[in-house]
Formats: structure tokens, sequence, C-alpha cells
């Protein structure tokens, strides 16, 4: 595949950054709702409410909801790890502290950059490899799994982590006449199924919510499915290897919540690994812009 232009790249960046955010108050507010009410129920009132959204979007000059290109083999492989990532990542910050889950989600741009190489052909030099290795090492100090801070309950945000790096790059290879409102549709979808599979598994009697938990729900039903429409967007524009690493700006936002919301503390070690991680996606940033100035380009837009 051709390089993104530095403007494609940029607008794909501004969408990775804002779907992060999003998806951390979405994070807060399933969180919530959680304390009360059984895992599977949450997912599937989650999953149906995203499906309602989604398929309430308008139209415009793109193919129907149903159109025969969702039957593609690019959104069956989709359906699989969104099934994997949402289940097990939802399980991980309902039993886990949310700054946690959330720092080790971080290591999905090693995986999604790793699979543009080896998939698309994208080229990853050196420069950011080495970013996204000193990335990695950033969650590492903050985790500090050597000092004992990782659990087995741990491995649910890890299995959740895969799950979503293989949905974010099955993305980019759906057919061209799938837009977002396809993707959210039936990605929530996969969210409603992950949740009755779970139901059935826990064997727990649906819960009658509470004020608190429907507006939660709510809640992390609207911002979810805008975070899902940015997310769609950042997949889709500009490079894999420059947009995915800004994935980092979710532990930032996630910490943030996690000190306001949930009370969970910060130490030395913690801001120091924040900060390793925002260094390296800034590298990051940069080395795509300065091959985007010194190489041809394909035009802004050509990237399906």
């Amino acid at each position: 595949m051709p390089a993104a232009s530095p403007h494609a790249n940029l607008r794909g960046i501004g969408w990775m950054v804002a779907a992060m955010a999003a998806f951390a108050i979405e994070d807060v507010c399933v969180k919530l709702a959680a304390r009360t009410l059984p895992v599977g129920q949450v997912l599937m009132l989650f999953g149906l409410g995203g499906m309602l959204l989604f398929a309430a979007c308008p139209r415009g000059s793109g193919a129907p909801l149903f159109d025969a290109a969702v039957r593609a083999p690019a959104m069956r492989v989709r359906a699989v790890f969104e099934f994997i990532g949402r289940l097990f990542y939802v399980l991980a910050i309902s039993l886990t502290p949310l700054s946690a889950a959330t720092a080790i989600l971080q290591a999905t741009p090693v995986l999604v950059v790793l699979g543009a190489s080896l998939w698309f052909g994208e080229r990853v030099g050196w420069r950011r490899w080495l970013a996204i290795v000193a990335g990695l090492l950033g969650v590492l100090v903050v985790l500090r799994p050597a000092a004992g801070d990782f659990s087995a309950l741990s491995m649910l945000t890890v299995v959740g982590m895969i799950g979503f790096a293989g949905r974010d790059l099955a993305s980019r290879a759906v057919p061209a006449t799938l837009g977002t409102r396809h993707l959210g549709f039936f990605g929530f979808l996969t969210v409603t199924v992950a949740g009755a599979a779970c139901a059935l598994w826990d064997g727990r009697a649906p819960v009658w919510p509470t004020a608190s938990a429907a507006a939660a729900l709510a809640g992390g039903v609207a911002i979810g499915v805008a975070a899902y429409a940015c997310l769609m967007k950042a997949m889709r524009t500009g490079d894999i290897a420059t947009v995915t690493p800004f994935r980092y700006t979710r532990l930032l936002f996630g910490l943030g919540l996690g000190v306001a919301v949930f009370g969970e503390r910060l130490d030395g070690p913690m801001l120091a690994g924040c900060a390793i991680i925002v260094g390296a996606g800034l590298m990051i940033a940069w080395e795509g812009r300065r091959r985007g100035l010194t190489a041809p380009h394909a035009p802004s837009g050509s990237r399906p």
C-alpha cells in the first residue's frame, strides 16, 4: 500500500485521540453499571442500545444496512475478534482496577503494527519500532510485574487486548462499501451475542437496573457509539503504523478517570511510565510526518 499523506495521518491521529477519550468514559460507565448488574446483562443491554443507535443513523449514499457485503470473510473475522475483545475486557474492568486494565491495554499497538506489516505490507522502520518498544516498556514501568502487581485476573485484559487488535486489523480489510454505520451496528450485535454467552455461562438471573445503573448504561451506550465511530474513522484514515500508537492516550484518560471517579492512586513509577508512553507516541507521529514530507505519497482520502 502507498503511504498516506501527512494530512490524512493527522486526521487519523485526531480521530484516534477522540476515540480513546470516549472509550475511557465508556469504561467508567460500564464499571459503574457492573457494580449492581451481572456482566452478561450489562453487555446485552449495552450491545442492544448501540445497535439501535447505529441503525437509526442516516444511510446517506452508502449501502443498505444488510448489504451482501456484510457477509464478507473480513466481517466474519472481525466479529470473532470483537466477541473476544469486548467480553474479556468488560470482565477485566469489572473485576480489576480501571487504571491497571487501561495500562495493560496499551500493548495493543504492538500487535496492530506487527499485523499491519505482515498482512497489509505497511513499512515500519526501525525508529517507529524503537518507539513502539519504548511505549511497551513504559507500560511495564506502570505495571511493575516484578513487584507482584499482576494477578490471574490481569490475563482477562491481555485476552481482550488481542481481540481488539484483531478487530482493528480486520476493520481495515472489510469491503469499502461498508461504512462506520455497518461496522458499528454489527460490532454491537456481536457485543449482544457476547453478553448472552456470558449470561448463559454465569447463570445469574437478570436484575432490574437501579436509576444510577440505568443512567450509567445509557451514558455508556451514547459515548460508546461515538467512540466506536471515531475509532473506525481512525483505522481507515492514514497509515496504521502512524495512527495506532495514539491508543496510548487512552492510558492518560483512563488513569485520570480512575483517580477522579474510583479513588485509585497514582505514584512516581506510574507517572514515569505514562511519560515514556506519551513520548513514544509523539516520536512515532514525528517519524510518520517526516516520511510523508520526504517521500511520494498518495492523495488525501485515497485509503479505504
